[in-house]
């Protein structure tokens, strides 16, 4: 599948969407980013039923400030719209690969619920 290059203006339509999105922060200065990035192609020949994203954190530093990326490259996981996966640093394929099935096998109303039942907690926590 070809990769996306996600902006301001897609990102959000992009990863709010219904099955997997994997997004890669990244910049051209960035050697681990260079050395990632046939790791990442790679991923999205292998499951074309998921969408792969890059950032250029270059172009696109509101969004990476609003995203709080503070180092790159930074790999993020949604499925569905909820975020299940953010970490600074090139992954190796393995591991990427053990990622993506794990977010492949979640029960996502069941992850909705625990997300919801955690912020239900915290709200009654805070108006305590």
């Amino acid at each position: 599948m070809a990769t996306l290059t996600l902006t301001e203006q897609n990102f959000e339509e992009t990863v709010l969407a219904e099955g997997i999105t994997i997004v890669d922060f990244w910049a051209d200065w960035c050697g681990p980013c260079k050395m990632f990035a046939p790791v990442f192609e790679k991923s999205s020949e292998a499951h074309p039923s998921v969408r792969y994203g890059k950032v250029d954190t270059e172009a696109e530093q509101g969004l990476a400030a609003a995203l709080q990326i503070r180092s790159i490259p930074t790999i993020m996981i949604f499925r569905d719209g909820v975020l299940l996966f953010n970490q600074a640093g090139a992954l190796p394929e393995h591991t990427l690969e053990q990622i993506i099935t794990s977010a492949e096998g979640l029960d996502m109303d069941e992850v909705r619920r625990e997300i919801a039942e955690a912020e239900a907690a915290e709200a009654t926590g805070n108006s305590q």
